[in-house]
């Protein structure tokens, strides 16, 4: 007798639980020798199991199991899959157009061109030569170990994936910002986001996708990375002065002068923290991604997990790490300079 026969014995739904068996019942060892000597096996109450969809079936079979629930989760998917995939194809083509040329172009460029490019670009845009020169030592070190071209496969995914994700996520910030209605309906889909595991990004695009296609990992990595974005643009211009605004307006400024020429550039500091969040975010799920035929330095990790060589994969992490210094170093004193040039 199954813990919970009284339920349906009591509401009357024996002859209802009777029609949807279906063969014979699994027992249990001990249930099957108690059966044997003609005995009922009776549960402890400090073993009385919870009244999941397993333990009622137990008692029911016509209540579904946890595997019949999950079995219709993917049946419904896979449903959906073609429609799914006619609809989202050629929307996200340009994405792997743009990953597939980004990577070409970097690793077109000779490194005695693009390092330069790179240390000149640095200085452009923090005018700090410490930082400068941490740069030029980093992928004048990468090069060395021959880890050169892998890292700039991860540097191009990092330059393409965060240009997207503040493309997207500056104007939607934008519109929570002005419409609480909009940011009730936008804020759960963020919070979605941003606590589901990294790996489960992966689990649905594996299926709409094939492996082969860039932008496989690249919806991935700009579904995890442009939370942070959304969240700091929203509230960086809920945060702008009330009286400022109301001086702007009084000034007779439109909503799209207030906007570009007060909001935005007082905003400017929590938009860039949230710039420096998404490419740490973009970062860690490149290196995720690799599960997936992305490019660059998370290869070789998987490789030394997969092969179980220890220096292959401790040398690639730790170029991760210098990577992941150098970009938090370059985006915060970027950070520091615009919040300057925005007090001055």
């Amino acid at each position: 007798m199954a813990t919970y026969d009284w339920i349906f014995n009591t509401l009357g739904l024996k002859d209802w639980c009777d029609g949807g068996a279906t063969g014979n019942k699994t027992l249990s060892l001990s249930e099957m020798l108690a059966q044997a000597k003609g005995e009922t096996v009776q549960t402890p109450w400090y073993e009385t199991p919870f009244p999941s969809l397993d333990a009622l079936n137990a008692a029911c079979p016509t209540v579904a199991r946890t595997r019949d629930m999950t079995s219709g989760v993917e049946n419904g998917f896979l449903a959906a899959k073609d429609s799914l995939k006619f609809v989202l194809d050629p929307i996200t083509q340009p994405l792997s157009w743009l990953l597939d040329g980004s990577l070409w172009l970097f690793l077109a460029i000779p490194w005695f061109i693009l390092i330069p490019l790179l240390v000149i670009g640095t200085q452009f845009a923090v005018r700090k030569w410490a930082i400068t020169a941490l740069v030029l030592f980093t992928f004048l070190f990468l090069a060395f170990i021959d880890h050169y071209s892998f890292a700039i496969e991860t540097l191009s995914i990092i330059f393409v994936c965060t240009f997207l994700c503040v493309l997207f996520g500056v104007p939607i910030g934008i519109m929570m910002s002005k419409s609480d209605r909009t940011q009730k309906a936008i804020i759960p889909v963020l919070d979605m986001l941003q606590t589901l595991p990294s790996f489960v990004y992966l689990i649905p695009l594996i299926f709409l996708f094939s492996v082969t296609e860039s932008k496989l990992y690249g919806i991935a990595i700009i579904l995890y990375a442009i939370v942070p974005i959304v969240r700091l643009t929203d509230l960086g211009i809920r945060l702008v002065d009330r009286d400022v605004t109301e001086a702007a307006d009084a000034f007779g400024m439109t909503f799209r002068q207030k906007l570009f020429k007060v909001e935005i550039p007082l905003a400017l500091p929590n938009i860039m923290a949230g710039l420096n969040q998404t490419i740490m975010m973009s970062l860690a799920m490149v290196v995720i991604a690799s599960l997936v035929s992305a490019p660059g330095l998370g290869v070789l990790v998987l490789r030394g997990i997969r092969n179980l060589e220890l220096g292959v994969g401790l040398v690639s992490g730790f170029c991760i790490v210098l990577l992941a210094v150098l970009l938090d170093r370059v985006s915060k004193a970027a950070l520091a300079r615009a919040d300057e040039s925005t007090h001055h």
